[in-house]
């Protein structure tokens, strides 16, 4: 009994510290108190228009390269992809495959690959999927999962699906005669931790491999790359007609990979987009800015998100964000919009790119995934 009352008092006491706050601090709402004077310093030398680089072409060769540069240490590249294809099923109007692919000489990626019946080549999409604070699963979020898969990815995956309102997206773009490729990004499905997946590990784990001199999120876009050179080299596709698209981290990753990668030619992009003033500011109640997941170390002292994405000009990019977006103040979408816009006219281009703001929350539903198979059908 006495040592059962002194267990008790430990955990109060442990409690009771937690709880304490000191009378001066330099953090509140996980941001500096500073943060106002951060952002009123940024002046983004290597956005377009602020750069002295004139010639649009050679900025976008030195500011990919000052990406490149905060990206960090790449993963080293494999001899060859060395795919093994580990399931395939036929399904309507279309195969489904399920492979593995060597996509660094550290590791293979799972990944799914939908082919439409009848001869090719075909246009392509490199499908990416979201964040959601859900790591259990990750391609399965926008294909459907094979037969082959466990009776658990495939309950999670149809749960998943209320916010692409019921639709997997993969599948619905195959229906319509694209070639679909989706891997599991790190940390996610697949590619997870052994002791299962918890969103609290994953900056922990992102900060012990920043200790190794790698950028998780990175090696995210480094394999999305990789992946949609793999998609190039394969008989089925038609290697000049090569779009991705992605909704959440997905859309971050679309048009982060449409701005470092020659091979895509058209980007869509649902439900991320901003600018940092707005989205690292006091102004708004939430309570995560941002995170390891799209964060190269040092980029902000260059350039802005809708910077990096002005590299993907002049090719066609559709953008859609929602009012209701918890995530994404409207004020910050409309200036990342109008500065992307100023750099696309700029180029004589300004009928390729589309920018929405639809009255909708934090979604990717049937409107927004019809919305970006019409742009496919008019640029890929």
């Amino acid at each position: 009994m006495k040592n059962q009352l002194i267990i008790v008092l430990m955990v109060l006491s442990c409690c009771t510290t937690f709880a304490q706050k000191r009378e001066k601090y330099e953090f509140k709402r996980n941001l500096p108190v500073y943060a106002d004077s951060l952002i009123a310093d940024f002046d983004y030398p290597m956005a377009w228009g602020n750069s002295d680089i004139k010639d649009f072409d050679e900025w976008r060769k030195a500011a990919r390269q000052k990406v490149l540069d905060c990206m960090l240490m790449p993963p080293p590249p494999a001899a060859g992809y060395d795919v093994k294809v580990l399931f395939e099923e036929q399904r309507e109007g279309y195969k489904a495959r399920k492979i593995e692919i060597r996509l660094s000489r550290y590791y293979t990626v799972p990944a799914y690959v939908l082919i439409p019946d009848g001869k090719g080549p075909f246009p392509a999409v490199n499908v990416l999927h979201d964040h959601g604070a859900h790591l259990f699963i990750g391609k399965e979020k926008m294909i459907r999962p094979l037969a082959c898969e466990d009776s658990t990815v495939i309950q999670d995956a149809n749960e998943w699906l209320a916010g692409y309102e019921g639709r997997f997206f993969g599948d619905y773009l195959a229906q319509h005669g694209y070639v679909v490729f989706s891997a599991d990004a790190p940390m996610w499905g697949e590619r997870g931790q052994q002791e299962g997946p918890r969103r609290d590990r994953y900056d922990m784990i992102a900060g012990n491999m920043m200790m190794y001199g790698i950028n998780l999120s990175a090696w995210m876009t480094y394999d999305d790359i990789a992946g949609t050179e793999y998609l190039a080299t394969m008989p089925e596709v038609d290697a000049s007609r090569i779009g991705c698209t992605g909704w959440s981290m997905g859309a971050y990753r679309a048009w982060m990979l449409a701005a470092l990668s020659d091979r895509i030619k058209v980007g869509a992009a649902v439900c991320w987009m901003v600018t940092t003033d707005e989205q690292m500011s006091f102004k708004y109640k939430r309570t995560e800015n941002g995170g390891f997941a799209n964060c190269f170390p040092g980029l902000r002292r260059w350039m802005d998100y809708p910077h990096v994405a002005s590299m993907a000009c002049p090719k066609p990019m559709l953008f859609i964000n929602g009012s209701q977006d918890k995530l994404f103040p409207v004020a910050g979408v409309e200036k990342a919009f109008r500065i992307m816009h100023d750099t696309w006219e700029s180029q004589g281009a300004g009928d390729k790119i589309e920018t929405e703001l639809w009255d909708m929350p934090h979604s990717c539903g049937i409107a927004s995934q019809d919305c970006v198979l019409r742009f496919f059908k008019k640029h890929l």
